[in-house]
């Protein structure tokens, strides 16, 4: 059987389920990074280049929710086929 195909230990937490949990982890702290960039009262060149380097980040961290949801999705289409 080929691992895509085996279930996991009883009473162990579903895989899917932790991807999805790791994922809303990280939306919420895409979330969080764009509030905490545009509050701040930093003006300037610098703080303009720092609220982008924040924006890029919270914008990796949204990418990557979406992906561990797809792999997620992926994951228990795979247990239900």
């Amino acid at each position: 059987m080929s691992p895509a195909h085996r279930r996991h230990r009883p009473g162990a937490p579903d895989p899917a389920d932790g991807l999805r949990e790791h994922s809303a982890t990280l939306r919420s702290h895409a979330l969080r990074l764009h509030a905490a960039a545009e509050a701040l009262d930093w003006r300037g060149p610098q703080a303009d280049a720092f609220r982008a380097e924040v924006a890029a980040l919270a914008e990796r961290c949204a990418t990557a929710a979406g992906g561990l949801a797809v792999a997620a999705d992926q994951l228990e289409e795979t247990r239900t086929a």
